[in-house]
């Protein structure tokens, strides 16, 4: 029992103080996931990231609910799923509730700036971060390019990039143990 309090409330406060949705919360999540608790490494951390991209919803909740599965099976994964949500959920139904009122308030449109800018700065240092883990050898690095260009030359959509770069991996893999 004392297991599923330490998900939910690890996946509550990070839910709470982490703003910018999904990708935010990917520094948090590899802070206190891999290297506070050891409850995964930097690989299956990219691997949840993988997977989370490709499976519907945001990608830190899919995170939290493959964590908690690990963790305790099924329980797990629903009691890290409502950890992460909860506070969203609490803070959208009191920021509602205001929203109309403050929505033109000068200063918190300039803290919503801020905060913008720093969630970019954030997901920058989990990029630099897990870079070189993620592209290990030369057919990485050519799926990285050629996704990459799938972005930002012919506009596709990132399910469609991932999916492409999925089947090369496959194929990749596939033709790499034929040789052998």
């Amino acid at each position: 029992m004392s297991e599923l309090f330490n998900l939910f409330s690890l996946f509550f406060k990070i839910g709470l103080f982490t703003f910018g949705g999904g990708y935010a919360m990917l520094p948090l999540l590899q802070d206190e996931i891999v290297k506070k608790r050891a409850w995964a490494t930097d690989e299956e951390m990219l691997d949840y990231y993988s997977i989370g991209q490709c499976t519907p919803g945001i990608i830190a909740i899919n995170v939290s609910t493959f964590i908690g599965c690990k963790r305790k099976g099924v329980i797990g994964g629903i009691v890290a799923t409502l950890g992460m949500v909860a506070p969203s959920l609490i803070i959208i139904m009191m920021v509602a509730a205001f929203l109309k009122k403050y929505m033109d308030n000068i200063y918190l449109v300039q803290a919503f700036e801020g905060i913008r800018i720093a969630v970019t700065a954030l997901m920058a240092d989990i990029l630099w971060n897990l870079f070189p883990k993620s592209i290990t050898g030369r057919f990485g690095f050519f799926i990285f390019v050629l996704g990459l260009a799938m972005l930002l030359f012919f506009h596709l959509s990132a399910v469609s990039v991932v999916a492409a770069a999925g089947f090369l991996g496959f194929v990749h893999g596939y033709f790499q143990r034929r040789a052998k």
